[in-house]
């Protein structure tokens, strides 16, 4: 579909890639990797067509349709939620609008038995484009899209200027969804996303029959939907066929193999070095001595890779605090008229790692607000444990750092037991290196004050310790050096997060806030998945218990309690496949009735009578809108009908 052509790229004077050349076949679905700054995102915008690159060209195929989506600063005003993710459907609105000015034109009574059959002609090409296009459902698909990225079917009617950041990246995203491209080029499109609505989209992109290009830090989420890697590597493009667990095994042992190289070369070099110096003033070694220089001129430098796996930050050994470091009782909270909790409890014991998952809007920051004490609530208690001492972290805490001092003042400041060297090798990890140390933090974009503000966390001596999405603007060595960090400190900690690797080796207890509602999973990160694709619908709980049974009981019994659930599922179910079947009729009736409809549209005989025309094309259109509802009622009651038999499970 995309052949990249000999593309190069630099920027401030030094190539990000050069003559580089990639071809991108449909169904590839490709993991876009490289250390921070080597060009992944500007590759993204060179194909969609954003950025001209220094030299080369990018070939696309005709017709080829891509969809971008971009880090950040989307914003999208002026319409509802609906109307903004249904213009995304543009193939079917430009139809639906042909369509509009053809049966328009066909009841002007002046037109030539020619032009009636030109305009019927074009007219039934349009439906059967708009039938290919699956257009009578394209809603129903639409509704579909924007629920499963976490919207609710009440935020249909409001205005997208409501609408925060986060949840406007997620309008963008569902836009690139509906639209039917053929390659989607998404740079980390997870950032914004709950743990429900990041289990949603990796359903979705497993499915999707296009081409993926993403530059994502979500190890988890890449891993699941990608088959290919493509990594920046010193200026050159290495490709991996693999997922990105089986790419770092090959990176490992390539950078393992340039290292001893470059251990080779430079030996090599200062055996040369040492020659030229012993013989630079021998005249009869003199042309050894010029060959030897011209020599050292010709050695291609091998450049080592970037390596901070030997950078190891702990948190300094906490003060001890009390058996229960926090508690809440009875806690009511809301914003204005919106009620977030009634009456909830909550307590965490010394030396807990918890982590808060749930639907975006469910109360997780504010849960985790409250607890650190940034935030008021309404009635009940906060107890804080005896010598607990809190740091907090969320992404506008970084706002409160203070813009006139410089990176390395910022978290001096802090951290006495530090030497200069050792901040700035914590510093580096978090992809400040050189002179970046001794930039004003004022001058610093909103993902850069976030990694200092995480600096600081590092630094702390708290004893109980809470992070609300800290991984959102690291890059994968980052999220590693912060990842084993929390697995090696010694306080306690609650952690909101929906990245799923991050969270694995860290979280013991997993606490699912929704609806104003905690239920606690005992267990890690991948037992509260399972337990939660388990528990997900609202299952009889008499059919559970005996299904669970079955294992544990006899051939015979188990036939008993298989023919129960079927029973059981019939009566479950019967009434709603009655009326699954009534719909089925109606929207066949509606079918054939379109069909008889387009036929008579296609007869040049109808236009001599204006009004019969006018007729046929309402009832026309009264039909088609009648069908779309019809399928559309026919869809939510077919779902409704697969969920409930998934409980059965036979």
């Amino acid at each position: 579909m995309i052949d990249l052509s000999n593309i190069s790229l630099q920027f401030g004077g030094k190539y990000l890639f050069k003559d580089v050349n990639y071809k991108i076949s449909s169904g590839d679905k490709i993991s876009l990797v490289g250390a921070n700054g080597t060009g992944k995102s500007s590759i993204l915008k060179i194909i969609a067509g954003l950025l001209q690159p220094e030299s080369g060209e990018v070939l696309k195929q005709k017709r080829i349709t891509i969809g971008y989506l971009p880090q950040d600063h989307v914003t999208h005003i002026g319409k509802t939620l609906l109307e903004e993710a249904s213009s995304a459907l543009t193939d079917i609105i430009e139809l639906q609008n042909k369509e509009i000015s053809l049966s328009e034109a066909l009841a002007n009574p002046n037109l030539t038995e020619e032009e009636q059959m030109d305009l019927a002609h074009q007219l039934g090409e349009v439906h059967h484009k708009l039938d290919g296009l699956d257009s009578y459902s394209a809603e129903s698909k639409v509704e579909k899209i924007l629920i499963g990225l976490g919207f609710a079917e009440e935020d249909f009617s409001r205005l997208t200027d409501q609408f925060s950041g986060g949840w406007q990246m997620r309008i963008a995203l569902a836009k690139i969804l509906i639209s039917q491209n053929d390659i989607l080029l998404l740079d980390e499109p997870t950032n914004h996303l709950d743990i429900d609505s990041l289990e949603w989209l990796i359903d979705f992109l497993k499915a999707y029959s296009g081409g993926l290009l993403i530059v994502s830090h979500d190890i988890n989420f890449i891993n699941q939907v990608t088959n290919r890697t493509l990594e920046i590597f010193l200026g050159k493009f290495f490709t991996f066929k693999g997922d990105y667990d089986s790419y770092i095994k090959y990176k490992t042992e390539r950078d393992e193999l340039t290292v001893h190289q470059f251990e080779q070369q430079q030996k090599k070099i200062k055996e040369t070095q040492k020659f030229i110096e012993r013989f630079r003033y021998k005249a009869t070694k003199s042309r050894q001595v010029q060959s030897r220089i011209k020599q050292l001129d010709k050695v291609d430098i091998i450049e080592l890779p970037e390596d901070k796996s030997e950078i190891n930050i702990k948190f300094s050994e906490p003060p001890q605090s009390g058996r229960t470091p926090i508690k809440l009782t009875s806690i009511f909270k809301s914003y204005g008229d919106k009620k977030v909790f009634e009456g909830i409890d909550f307590e965490i014991e010394k030396g807990e790692k918890i982590a808060f998952v749930g639907p975006n809007g469910a109360g997780k920051s504010t849960l985790a607000k409250i607890i650190a004490g940034v935030v008021d609530f309404n009635a009940g208690n906060r107890i804080l444990g005896y010598n607990t001492i809190v740091s907090y972290y969320a992404q506008d805490v970084a706002d409160n750092l203070n813009p006139s001092l410089d990176i390395i003042e910022t978290v001096d400041g802090i951290a006495e037991d530090k030497t200069v060297g050792q901040l700035r090798s914590l510093l580096g990890s978090f992809l400040f290196s050189g002179d970046d140390v001794f930039k004003k933090v004022g001058v610093l974009s909103g993902g850069e004050k976030s990694r200092i503000a995480l600096c600081k966390i590092l630094l702390t001596k708290a004893n109980f310790i809470i992070l609300d999405e800290p991984t959102n603007h690291l890059d994968y060595t980052s999220k590693l050096i912060l990842q084993k960090a929390l697995v090696d400190f010694n306080g306690s900690l609650i952690l909101v997060s929906h990245d799923v690797d991050f969270l694995r080796p860290i979280a013991s207890k997993i606490i699912d806030i929704r609806k104003g509602k905690l239920k606690t999973y005992l267990g890690d990160i991948d037992y509260f998945l399972s337990k939660r694709d388990l528990s997900s619908l609202e299952r009889d709980t008499t059919v559970v218990e005996k299904k669970e049974k079955v294992e544990t009981i006899n051939r015979k019994d188990q036939k008993r309690l298989e023919a129960e659930l079927r029973q059981q599922r019939h009566n479950a179910t019967k009434n709603l496949v009655k009326e699954i079947s009534s719909w089925e009729i109606k929207v066949s009736s509606y079918e054939n009735l379109i069909k008889d409809l387009e036929r008579k549209l296609a007869d040049p005989s109808i236009y001599s009578d204006g009004e019969a025309a006018k007729d046929i094309t309402n009832r026309f259109n009264k039909t088609k809108s009648e069908l779309e509802l019809a399928n559309k009622k026919w869809e939510e009651l077919t779902e409704k009908l697969l969920e409930i038999e998934s409980q059965f499970n036979l």
